[in-house]
């Protein structure tokens, strides 16, 4: 009978943004959701915190920046309902592109975190991923944090080697040869093969393999430019 009881007993949901008509279409979809209903909204972050102690849920779905509350905005207002709410699943739902930005939230503890661009359907994903005890991230988000990471590393090679010594790296781990590569830039063979050796000295690599595995992984060339190698 508690099965039974508790399968029947619908979600019960509180969602929040700033514009009327987002907010209208949020409810709208998640009210096609099976066992799923709507009893609160709000505006803001002051509304949606007043709106969960009056009424209690089991999720919140909120935009991440809801401007004109007493409770702030983005990032503070996802900490504070964090830390107040702690039991109750919580779905971000945003613009943001800012890399930084997205892992704060994600730092923060929240159950999902979705683009406001990805495909609407991928609300109920992550819905259901976020009441099932799990994290999800939308696809434009693990988009955005993975091309963050790479431009990080990329960066760290190019703080470590001269202008000279990436140029050499980068078209060795393209495919060239030392031979070739001293053709192209006009510099001896001899010259071409120190800077490499250098290169490798400075990112800690003690072999070829080591040197192309790096370069993929570091952004330096794409992994077509390494296969078969």
């Amino acid at each position: 009978m508690g099965d039974t009881a508790a399968t029947s007993t619908p979600v019960r949901a509180i969602i929040a943004d700033d514009h009327p008509l987002v907010l209208l279409a949020i409810e709208n979809l998640i009210c096609g959701y099976p066992s799923m209903e709507v009893v609160g909204r709000a505006a803001d972050a002051t509304e949606l915190f007043a709106e969960v102690d009056r009424t209690g849920c089991d999720l919140v779905l909120m935009d991440l920046y809801m401007p004109g509350g007493a409770d702030g905005s983005g990032v503070d207002a996802v900490r504070q309902f964090r830390r107040r709410f702690p039991d109750v699943a919580l779905v971000v739902l945003t613009m943001e592109t800012e890399a930084a930005a997205l892992q704060s939230v994600i730092s923060l503890g929240v159950d999902a975190l979705i683009s406001k661009r990805d495909r609407i359907d991928l609300i109920h994903v992550a819905i259901v991923t976020a009441l099932a005890g799990e994290c999800y991230l939308g696809p434009a988000v693990r988009t955005l944090i993975t091309k963050a990471a790479a431009m990080q590393r990329l960066d760290f090679v190019r703080s470590m080697l001269s202008r000279r010594e990436l140029e050499v790296f980068t078209q060795y781990a393209s495919g060239l040869g030392v031979t070739e590569i001293a053709g192209r830039l006009g510099r001896s063979v001899k010259t071409i093969s120190a800077q490499k050796c250098t290169a490798m000295r400075k990112l800690s690599l003690n072999s070829d393999a080591e040197l192309f595995r790096f370069a993929v992984e570091h952004g330096v060339v794409s992994e077509t430019h390494t296969e078969g190698r």
